[in-house]
């Protein structure tokens, strides 16, 4: 005769699944364990539905609030404040206004704001935000702060014998004078004909965060320096700030220097020489003197481009760009 053992009785599964004679775990979607009759209820187990979102480091608000490519951006285009509510880490954009183009007739293009960068750790607290404004004919930009950071504002184009300022970047130097130094982006461009006397060369364009600004045209070329490039910002987003301004041009075959990629303002033409063209992200053309009065372009608002240079005495050197702070962060 054979002998048969009482086999044990089976385990459920993890995730919820019932051992023998149970049922399944109520909301994991777990089987309900073997029986041998009706007494045993060994139901299956409900289901569940789980959403997961990410969530920001923090609450906070202030400024123009946008959402675009998994960030939150605080734009602040005047002063303001950011609250912010919880700690962690922060992306900023702090740039200073441009300087204006030179004060005079042939002037060099405005040097743009200074444009800082980088990641900081931020708290619970209010943070004051203070944006620079752009400066007139003949003058420096102002600075913007944030977050205890400080971008200085352009340095005023130069005029016949008159260097470009220092500041941020330098401005653009008159036909016979030099580019201003930067404190931090670039050196304005030098005029044509910088330490000497012949006034009808092109002037220096105004110096940007990326790039220097270039000089004016030499011998018979009274071309105007192009504006010095500004910096992208987000990388890749194909948006810049703190172009140069272009310096003027001046004589037929010639033109008036383009402002720099990031707002800067073109350049005035005079006696048949073309204008230059104002810089993206808002960068206004220079004026020649057949449909306009020679003037330069002004800066574009909230990008920290320098003033183009003007040529002729109607007309007006471009007013740099004011500032901007923009912050983000993950969500």
């Amino acid at each position: 005769m054979r002998n048969y053992g009482a086999g044990a009785n089976g385990i459920g599964g993890t995730g919820g699944g019932g051992d023998a004679f149970l049922p399944g775990t109520a909301n994991t979607g777990g089987g309900g364990g073997g029986k041998t009759n009706d007494t045993y209820n060994c139901a299956g187990g409900s289901g569940i539905v789980i959403v997961r979102s990410k969530v920001a480091w923090a609450q906070a608000s202030g400024g123009t609030e946008t959402i675009s490519g998994g960030y939150k951006y605080h734009t602040f285009t005047s002063d303001g404040t950011l609250t912010v509510s919880g700690s962690g880490n922060v992306e900023y954009l702090i740039v200073g206004g441009g300087g204006g183009g030179g004060q005079s007739n042939r002037s060099g293009g405005g040097g743009a704001g200074e444009a800082k960068t980088g990641t900081t750790t931020l708290s619970a607290q209010n943070y004051t935000i203070t944006i620079g404004a752009g400066g007139a004919e003949g003058i420096d930009g102002s600075s913007s702060s944030a977050f205890g950071l400080t971008s200085v504002g352009g340095g005023k184009g130069g005029y016949y014998t008159t260097d470009g300022g220092s500041g941020g970047s330098g401005g653009g130097g008159g036909p016979t004078s030099f580019g201003g130094t930067a404190t931090a982006g670039n050196d304005g461009g030098d005029g044509g004909d910088a330490g000497g006397t012949n006034s009808n060369r092109g002037s220096g364009g105004g110096g940007g965060a990326g790039a220097a600004g270039g000089d004016g045209g030499v011998g018979a070329n009274g071309a105007g320096g192009d504006g010095g490039a500004g910096i992208e910002w987000p990388t890749g987003s194909g948006t810049y700030y703190a172009g140069g301004g272009g310096g003027f041009g001046i004589y037929s075959g010639n033109s008036g220097g383009d402002g720099g990629a990031g707002g800067g303002g073109g350049g005035g033409g005079f006696f048949d020489a073309a204008a230059g063209s104002g810089g993206s992200n808002g960068g206004q053309d220079g004026q020649d003197d057949t449909t306009g009065d020679g003037s330069g372009g002004d800066g574009g608002a909230n990008t920290g481009g320098g003033g183009g240079g003007r040529i002729g005495n109607n007309g007006s050197s471009g007013t740099g760009g004011s500032g901007i702070v923009i912050v983000r962060y993950a969500i």
